[in-house]
């Protein structure tokens, strides 16, 4: 099955406020406390992610910093639009605009089906490098057999189709200061990313702040889910989605990669999506944590200068974006 041509598609960017990590460092510090019995909130020199056992394709979360949302629930729900397949390589380097520059791209979408003519999970992570080579780390995440077992899938460096929605964060790859946020002991009721979403959507309010890179599920279990194949009857509501996708608790160590943002900026956004990979067969889209009392997170994250939004369903929906 062949991409849709990137040059074809609606592409709309808008600037975000970039606030000074150190005031975000003070805001989540202080709220996040309501949520976990210990928190360190940082500004810190960006590790070399690449290294155990972080496993991005490249080194760092600066330069360029840019979040990416392309297509959406809408063209998978009620029922799919296989025709949306999209070529990441090609929506990066237009999404960050420089010609002379590797890239780093990592995040939350639908799987390339193609592969196996089934529905799957995406959890990219690929390095383009300046000459057109590409080093991809990511995976697919599917549903296998009559016992239906999560299966976990690296994709070649050649494989560059994703389908139908993804939330990615693109950058440089350079080193930098970046937030690293470390939580253990859950007290809350929300999960890691909706807690600090919350907080910056507090205290920034109609400002529309973004962030990603990745987060570590150190210790503890986590509620994920992976898509089954598409659906061939209509889903139309919250409870028929949650029927038709498999849900599994997945054990630590689970690495998961995507974006966070305040608010939908007037472009139809998914406010937050994570999905996570693993050296074992797990992975899948992050829900929350079922093991709060020794649950342990450690992410790395940046803030976007802008958000770029790719092929934005002209029909829309508010399901199916938890």
């Amino acid at each position: 099955m062949s991409f849709l041509k990137t040059e074809d598609l609606l592409f709309e960017t808008k600037e975000l406020f970039v606030p000074k990590l150190e005031e975000i460092q003070e805001v989540l510090q202080e709220a996040l406390r309501s949520n976990f019995d210990q928190v360190t909130v940082e500004v810190v020199d960006c590790p070399n992610l690449k290294n155990d056992p972080y496993y991005l394709a490249d080194s760092g979360l600066c330069g360029s910093p840019t979040l990416v949302e392309v297509g959406g629930p809408p063209y998978l729900l009620p029922l799919v639009d296989t025709s949306k397949i999209y070529d990441i390589t090609e929506i990066a380097k237009r999404s960050i605009g420089k010609e002379s520059t590797n890239i780093l791209i990592c995040g939350a979408g639908a799987g390339p089906h193609m592969i196996h003519d089934q529905n799957c999970e995406g959890i990219y992570n690929m390095k383009i490098e300046n000459n057109g080579s590409i080093k991809n780390c990511s995976y697919l995440a599917r549903v296998v057999g009559v016992e239906e077992k999560c299966a976990l899938e690296k994709l070649p460096d050649t494989e560059k189709r994703f389908a139908l929605l993804a939330n990615l964060f693109a950058c440089e790859g350079k080193p930098g200061k970046v937030l690293r946020v470390h939580c253990k002991k859950r007290i809350g009721q929300l999960n890691f990313i909706t807690s600090i979403r919350i907080a910056l959507q507090n205290f920034y309010k109609e400002k529309c702040v973004g962030l990603g890179g990745l987060f570590l599920i150190k210790s503890g279990m986590v509620y994920q889910h992976v898509m089954r194949h598409f659906s061939t009857t209509p889903i139309n509501t919250e409870d028929q989605l949650n029927n038709w996708l498999k849900f599994y608790e997945m054990p630590a160590v689970l690495n998961a990669v995507g974006t966070l943002i305040t608010n939908e900026n007037d472009l139809d956004l998914r406010l937050q999506h994570f999905h996570s990979f693993s050296n074992t067969n797990w992975g899948g889209h992050y829900h929350y944590d079922t093991t709060p009392e020794n649950v342990e997170y450690e992410g790395f994250f940046n803030v976007g200068e802008q958000i770029v939004r790719v092929d934005r369903p002209r029909t829309t929906h508010k399901f199916g974006r938890d």
